[in-house]
């Protein structure tokens, strides 16, 4: 059928332009040949026309969009609006089936060869970001927190008898409540100030130790976390990992937006060598720029991962994986790589390095180490000299500066406490409950551009020195 068609066209169009338009088609066949072969991110991106190409092809293949179809069930592919069609690329009946999400579809040929592509894809997306020991992942359509949930309901089947989680302490409420959503008794284990100081937190491996060791037969699993807020490090996932290899517990890693860290990606992976790492978690639109809404298993034994693949229920949501296969081919090896350099090497040194000498001129003090790559938080001292009775006025600079178009900016006030179904924390949102000073966290992530670190500094020195003369006055 193919050959008859350019036969065809040579006919009405002349051989020479036939031709021509003969090797521009295969051309972008021999690019979806080699992804199919390789099931690899191209080295080189795609362009939008090849990937519409690509899944028009796909879309081709689901039994909603074939020639004379007639479906006489309860869930056909049936799509009302045409922009909903077309938002979907009339992929309409997502992947998986009810008992496991891996698993292909046969109304949909075309989303389960999407479902495939796209978890190898992101495998090698985890291999390249510096976790080369993975060898299987999963994307679930659901953001991290509930992502994190499913992996909890997972090793719960593999330890009925578990009764505790042990939980190095961060303070980000999503991270707590995916825990308390299993009924299950969480054990909190606080940061600690580093050897230099109080100003730089990192994990108390002796107090995770000590809640472990109690009674490890009824600990579910460690939830260690390596992407987060300053002034807290990335928790020390290697040493964890030995704890939990010589107790013979799960350990779970909530490493959010940690595939954009080098150093964080080696750190998981010396981990799963010398110790023991069972599932870790990252978030689709932190990591890969698109919309949220998706999030990313990786384990180090494929089997993990077919266990898990039988936790969720029904059908899901291909738009996660629709979403990351179109960006990865819309990236290429190249883009993305480029992009992690970027903000490695200029972005990230950039926020830090003028971050710290703002601080110096304003008399504030950098509470982030290197060990955090991502994240950077400053002290606000000289602001709490000036609220003295009312701590949460230090945020009025946090609103200040979403107002002037910088978001991302998180001003957390010295003495804050937060309840989280039913847990009590103390000094909220800085990962322990000694009282230190309110601070300001900003991360260079992913995405950001050198000229968006210029203007955030330029408004933040601004914001300040206007927060000092409006509460400056308030005080005399």
């Amino acid at each position: 059928m193919e050959s008859e068609f350019w036969t065809e066209m040579a006919g009405l169009l002349g051989k020479s332009y036939s031709d021509r338009a003969l090797d521009s088609s295969r051309c972008r066949d021999k690019r979806v040949l080699q992804l199919l072969r390789h099931k690899k991110i191209p080295d080189e991106p795609w362009d939008d026309l090849t990937i519409e190409y690509f899944l028009g092809k796909l879309s081709a293949m689901d039994s909603n969009n074939f020639v004379g179809n007639m479906g006489v069930g309860e869930r056909e592919g049936r799509v009302y609006s045409k922009l909903v069609a077309e938002r979907h690329y009339r992929l309409m009946h997502g992947i998986g089936r009810s008992g496991d999400i891996g698993e292909m579809q046969p109304k949909a040929l075309g989303s389960s060869l999407i479902n495939k592509l796209s978890n190898s894809l992101a495998l090698h997306a985890i291999q390249l970001s510096g976790i080369r020991s993975c060898v299987a992942c999963r994307i679930f359509p659901v953001a991290t927190g509930m992502t994190l949930t499913l992996c909890l309901s997972f090793l719960r089947k593999l330890r009925p008898f578990a009764t505790r989680i042990v939980w190095s302490r961060i303070d980000q409420r999503t991270c707590v409540k995916c825990m308390t959503f299993t009924g299950m008794e969480v054990v909190v284990v606080e940061q600690r100030p580093t050897a230099n100081g109080n100003q730089y937190l990192e994990s108390d491996v002796a107090g995770l130790r000590e809640a472990i060791s109690k009674s490890p037969g009824e600990v579910l699993c460690v939830i260690s976390t390596t992407s987060c807020f300053a002034p807290r490090s990335p928790d020390r996932v290697v040493q964890i990992a030995h704890l939990c290899a010589e107790f013979n517990v799960p350990h779970l890693v909530n490493n959010a937006y940690g595939l954009q860290s080098e150093k964080i990606c080696n750190d998981i992976d010396q981990a799963s060598r010398r110790g023991r790492v069972d599932l870790f978690v990252q978030s689709c639109d932190k990591n890969f720029m698109v919309p949220v809404g998706g999030a990313i298993v990786g384990a180090f034994s494929s089997d993990l991962i077919d266990g898990i693949s039988t936790i969720y229920p029904g059908r899901a949501s291909a738009d996660p994986s629709i979403d990351l296969l179109i960006t990865l081919l819309s990236m290429g090896k190249s883009g993305y790589l480029s992009l992690i350099n970027e903000r490695t090497t200029k972005c990230y040194p950039a926020l830090r390095d003028g971050i710290a000498e703002w601080a110096a001129q304003v008399g504030e003090t950098v509470l982030s180490g290197l060990l955090n790559p991502i994240s950077i938080a400053v002290s606000l001292r000289n602001l709490d000299a000036l609220c003295p009775d009312r701590p949460s006025n230090v945020c009025a600079l946090g609103s200040m500066l979403f107002s002037r178009n910088i978001s991302g900016a998180r001003v957390v006030p010295r003495e804050a406490k937060a309840t989280i179904d039913g847990l009590n924390f103390q000094c909220w949102g800085s990962h322990i409950s000694s009282k230190n000073c309110s601070y300001l966290v900003v991360a260079a992530a992913i995405g950001m551009k050198l000229e968006d670190v210029h203007s955030f500094l330029k408004v933040l020195s601004e914001s300040y020195q206007k927060f000092r003369a409006k509460y400056g006055r308030s005080a005399e």
